[in-house]
């Protein structure tokens, strides 16, 4: 057997694996506890992007002033987020006060690497959509 040989093939898979390693990436959103509903949809809406595309997101609660005497209002709020994007993904960290933050971590229920092909092959789809629609406008 070739020793220089298996090296190298050795080396190429090493290469291949971390090619398809997915990288776990915490994302992070911030919010108050007197949040407009109206913002509250748009940072849920971000929430959900994160999710989908298989990242875990670490939700923050800001307290300032006299908001830190009502931690109760930033942890009902924390488990509204939760409830609305339990389809997407779960409550990795329970809501825990940190000085003057309250800090939860969701995670998603699919992995990275199986949200990069469901994307992968939703846009494929796309193309191949796109591409049959421009022949049937030339014709």
């Amino acid at each position: 057997m070739d020793y220089g040989k298996f090296k190298y093939e050795s080396a190429m898979k090493a290469r291949e694996a971390r090619r398809n390693q997915a990288h776990t990436i915490i994302k992070e959103i911030k919010l108050r506890p007197k949040i407009d509903p109206h913002d509250y949809e748009t940072k849920k809406g971000h929430v959900v992007r994160f999710l989908k595309a298989g990242d875990k997101v670490k939700v923050t609660i800001m307290f300032r002033g006299r908001e830190q005497s009502r931690p109760e209002l930033g942890f009902r709020l924390l488990q509204r987020l939760a409830e609305d994007v339990t389809e997407l993904g779960f409550v990795e960290s329970q809501p825990k006060q940190d000085g003057r933050n309250m800090i939860m971590v969701i995670g998603p229920h699919k992995k990275k690497a199986e949200a990069k092909a469901e994307k992968a092959a939703a846009r494929a789809t796309r193309d191949d959509d796109s591409v049959a629609d421009a022949v049937a406008a030339e014709e």
